[in-house]
């Protein structure tokens, strides 16, 4: 095999802020102790993975039937419809075609086996512990060691919906906008050990008219950035005067009255009405925030997003790219895997890290008291291979092109009622046509309770049980799993071994490569190759009618 060096890249400078923690460190005693020699080092000094942005999944046994590589690898037929990503790497789906370094699976933390470390954890510990702030104090501790990157600047981020009006913005003026989203296939569900929610600023041009604040115009503009990266030509607005935008925004031909529906136009409104709308682009200066949380448990056994945070991660755009740039860009990225080569990215230090197609990325995560530290280089690098070089993302994001059409979707995520929408390429809900695919309730095919509740005894799927759920009861865990979710995630937290895993496993997997085996054959053709779109069909009648809420 190729042997290979570090890329001087990876290896630029050292953060100021320390990485293991801060000031004032105090333990954790909600926690078992780790000694210090049993943690990973936290450092930028040194890669142990230079293929971090291969995420643990890709490692995933297909045992010639099983395929969860669709959701992200992807190949589009451009005489139907055109797409900003023309990555075309569909034919990843099913196969293991890595560098020679990537043949071998870095996250040994699949193999660790954690039912001790979940039984010295009581049930109270770990819920007092999910139920604590540990993101108020982090924008202070930056500021005060001379932070030079992207500092958090939402307050009361801690309290999930309650940082945020009915319509999404955030309460305490800081313009960062929540929405309502399916999440994505697999690893991201509740029950796989994480919830989420994802939030957008634009810049001050797409809120303001002469320089003056107005919410309406800012939730058009929103709109106008959705439905060019849904690629629609009308949306659901709330109800909005024309005449006070003096702005024809149905397409009536008049500025008549109250608008319920906006319509696609080629420009931007309000003091942004000189930028036009990119395709299937983010306008530059856009930033998009998303935390990574433990899975909450209310007084009723509800499962919902609780205070603590596992990651917060964070992206901005720098540069919005022409089409010849996009080609050339996509066009380079193939070559480079095709010849094996290693990825590269330019490293920001504090500033972040780019992702080669317009974005800068930063991350911040627990350290070893609980407490949010930034990423280091190689745990940043992680984040990496979702946010460049897979096929099937929408100028390299996820959340927003999975948004609840229109006005109904500007709002926390809520996944009570939310229906098992399809996806646009394909009739059938989508989380059901996962479960047929990947063959159990994650990638790794290692969730117990989503096959006792969704499969029958002989395999097949229960797809009258599945049709009746709405998303809540399909991806939700039940108060037992999602304490042993938590309490297993936390052993990552103290051993600070981040770069050898993030799942929150407690069992060592069986359905998982140590070492890819390269002469392993593809997927069989008929479980290969599906086609499949990260954007959802929300409308009746190809799919029901949303469900009632729970109590």
């Amino acid at each position: 095999m190729t042997q290979y060096t570090v890329p001087a890249l990876l290896l630029l400078g050292l953060a100021t802020l320390p990485l293991h923690g801060c000031d004032g460190d105090t333990d954790n005693a909600l926690l078992p102790p780790v000694d210090t020699e049993s943690r990973t080092p936290v450092t930028d000094e040194r890669i142990g993975n230079l293929e971090a942005p291969i995420p643990p999944q890709c490692y995933t046994k297909t045992e010639a039937e099983h395929n969860p590589c669709y959701t992200c690898h992807q190949n589009y037929d451009r005489d139907k419809a055109a797409r900003m990503n023309q990555l075309d790497d569909g034919h990843l789906q099913g196969g293991y075609l890595f560098s020679d370094v990537g043949v071998t699976n870095h996250w040994d933390n699949l193999f660790v086996d954690r039912r001790d470390w979940q039984a010295s954890i009581s049930d109270d510990q770990i819920l007092t512990y999910i139920n604590q702030d540990n993101y108020s104090d982090l924008a202070p501790r930056l500021e005060k060691q001379g932070w030079e990157g992207f500092t958090p600047d939402l307050d009361n981020y801690h309290l999930a919906a309650g940082a945020f009006d009915k319509q999404g913005l955030a309460r305490d003026g800081s313009h960062w906008v929540a929405f309502n989203y399916k999440p994505f296939p697999g690893t991201f569900w509740p029950t796989n050990g994480s919830t989420d929610d994802a939030v957008i600023r634009l810049p001050a041009a797409f809120r303001e008219i002469d320089g003056s604040y107005q919410r309406e115009l800012y939730l058009l503009n929103l709109t106008l950035l959705e439905m060019a990266i849904k690629q629609h030509d009308s949306m659901s607005i709330p109800a909005t005067d024309e005449t006070r935008l003096n702005t024809d925004l149905n397409g009536d031909g008049r500025v008549s009255g109250i608008a319920r529906t906006l319509k696609k136009r080629q420009h931007y409104l309000g003091d942004a009405r000189n930028i036009e709308i990119a395709f299937q682009q983010y306008p530059q200066g856009a930033e998009l925030m998303h935390t990574v949380r433990y899975v909450g448990i209310d007084e009723h056994d509800v499962i919902g997003v609780p205070p603590r945070m596992k990651e917060l991660r964070y992206m901005r755009k720098i540069r919005a790219l022409e089409n010849h740039d996009v080609r050339s860009r996509y066009d380079r990225e193939r070559k480079d895997k095709h010849r094996g080569l290693l990825p590269t990215f330019v490293n920001l230090h504090e500033k972040g890290m780019e992702n080669g197609m317009g974005w800068v990325m930063q991350g911040f995560i627990e350290d070893y008291d609980g407490r949010l530290r930034p990423q280091s280089h190689e745990e940043n690098l992680f984040c990496m291979g979702c946010h460049a070089a897979v096929g099937v993302t929408i100028d390299q994001t996820f959340a927003l092109a999975r948004k609840v059409d229109g006005a109904e979707g500007w709002g926390y995520i809520d996944l009570q009622g939310m229906p098992d929408a399809a996806n646009i390429s394909e009739p059938g809900g989508e989380i059901r046509n996962y479960l047929k695919r990947a063959g159990g309730g994650s990638e790794f095919r290692e969730n117990p309770e989503m096959v006792d509740k969704w499969y029958r005894a002989d395999g097949s799927l229960n797809e009258e049980a599945i049709a009746n759920a709405d998303v809540y009861t399909l991806i939700t865990p039940s108060r037992e799993r999602a304490l042993k979710l938590n309490k297993a995630y936390t052993h990552i937290v103290r051993h600070q071994s981040y770069i050898h895993g993030r799942d929150a496993t407690w069992l060592p997997a069986r359905n998982v490569f140590t070492e890819v085996d390269e002469s392993e054959p593809p997927l069989p053709a008929e479980f290969r190759f599906f086609q499949w779109d990260l954007r959802m069909d929300w409308q009746p009648p190809r799919n029901q009618e949303k469900l009632a809420r729970h109590p």
